[in-house]
Order: C-alpha cells, then sequence, then structure tokens
C-alpha cells in the first residue's frame, strides 16, 4: 500500500458481514464507508425462517431492527454506513448482475475512497450476487487498490476458498494474500475489543446463527489483493 491511511469502501451483502468479516480492519480506519447491498425490506410484507430465528415476525421489523443494530455497530467502528435499495434473495427480489454493479459503481464515484473491499462471494447466493458484480466494475476501477475479503463463516465451507480462488485466475484476476494497511494508531489488542463490541450488537443474528455457530467471526480475518492480469486460455 502507498499510503498509510487509505480511505476504505467496504462492500457488504447484509447488514453483518463487512463487520463480521473486517472489523478488525474498519477499526483501525475511522470514518470508512460501509456500502450494505441488500439492505431495503420487500414491498409487501412477508416472513422468512431467518426472520423468523432472528426474533421477527415480518420482514419489514425484520429489516428495521436490523438497521438500528448494523447503526449501532459502525458507530462503535467509526464507519459511515451507506444503504442499497436492493432486496436480497430471502425476499425473491434479487436485482441482476449489472443493474446492481451500476448502481455500485455510482456509489463508489460519489465518495473518497481509494481502496475498495470486496467479499470473495462464498457459499450464500447474495454473496455471489455481490461478487459478480465487483466483477464487473473491477477492470473500469482497477486504478483503485482493491482487496478481496473472506466471508466470515461461508468461508467454514470446505473448498469454497480454493474454488473461488481458482475461479478468479480464470477470469484473469490475481489474487494475492495481502493485508490492507491499518497505520499506526490503534494497535491489535484494543482492534479486536471494538470489533467484538461491534459484533455483538448484532442480536438478531447471533440469535439466528446459535452459540458456537458464528465463533469464526473472531479468527483472523484474511484478505486478498486483487489486481487485472491476463484471462487464462481454457
Amino acid at each position: 500500500m502507498s499510503e498509510t491511511s487509505p480511505r476504505l469502501f467496504i462492500v457488504s451483502p447484509h447488514f453483518d458481514d463487512a463487520v463480521f468479516s473486517c472489523g478488525a480492519l474498519l477499526a483501525a480506519h475511522p470514518d470508512a464507508a460501509v456500502c450494505t447491498v441488500f439492505a431495503a425490506p420487500p414491498e409487501q410484507e412477508m416472513h422468512t425462517e431467518w426472520d423468523e430465528k432472528s426474533g421477527f415476525t415480518s420482514a419489514h421489523q425484520a429489516t428495521h431492527a436490523r438497521t438500528l443494530e448494523d447503526n449501532l455497530a459502525l458507530e462503535v467502528l467509526d464507519a459511515i454506513p451507506l444503504r442499497m435499495p436492493f432486496r436480497g434473495s430471502q425476499y425473491m427480489d434479487s436485482p441482476s448482475i449489472s443493474k446492481l454493479a451500476a448502481v455500485l459503481e455510482e456509489t463508489i464515484y460519489r465518495t473518497t475512497a481509494n481502496t475498495l473491499l470486496m467479499p470473495l462471494g462464498l457459499h450464500h447466493d447474495d454473496h455471489v450476487l455481490v461478487f459478480e458484480a465487483c466483477c464487473e466494475i473491477l477492470p473500469r476501477l482497477s486504478h483503485l487498490t482493491w482487496f478481496a475479503y473472506e466471508d466470515a463463516i461461508h468461508r467454514r465451507t470446505p473448498g469454497v476458498v480454493q474454488a473461488r480462488l481458482a475461479d478468479l485466475a480464470q477470469r484473469g484476476v490475481v489474487a494475492t494474500p495481502a493485508y490492507p494497511s491499518v497505520g499506526h494508531t490503534i494497535d491489535l489488542a484494543r482492534r479486536t475489543q471494538l470489533k467484538r463490541e461491534a459484533v455483538n450488537a448484532y442480536v438478531s443474528q447471533l440469535r439466528a446463527f446459535g452459540a458456537g455457530n458464528y465463533d469464526d467471526v473472531f479468527d483472523t480475518e484474511r484478505y486478498w489483493q486483487l489486481s487485472v492480469g491476463r484471462r487464462r486460455k481454457k
């Protein structure tokens, strides 16, 4: 990294993903932007199994409560929330890759970010969709510094990280293990503490995962720096 204090823009599929996967990094970068893609409730009232596990009786109640949880978590980390007007697959209304990419690219241009972080897009359909949209705009914004983060919890699925890295190589994207600069303003112990406080703000999501099923969020965060190379011939 050429700058000691890069301006971060983290693409988060859902309200909790950026904090679960990048919370310690966020703690070292006040005023980072966290852009949640699937932040809108469905147009018509409904309820899903996941919302019920989270303790909600309706999707609108869930979206409202999760927004408040996200506000609290990002306040702990001094991060700036940005929300996109899309609905996730559980509400049966996912956007096309091209539409998501266009809105995301426009959102990025409105910020002063020079370092972008995207999910590797592991296991979950919404994460895969966000990954595909980011891959669409990566070549157009290759003048910025790009990293992919390993999606917490989902990265535990055997083989998914390796499969994604192979997929990136086929797309002509070189992924190199690297950790974004954290500057010298806050030590690791304090970053870890702040991340734990932020994670605990997502009360409903921790309830849905269940005790012992989200321990991975507290394990080491892992990142891959991305650069556009030549597409491999098949």
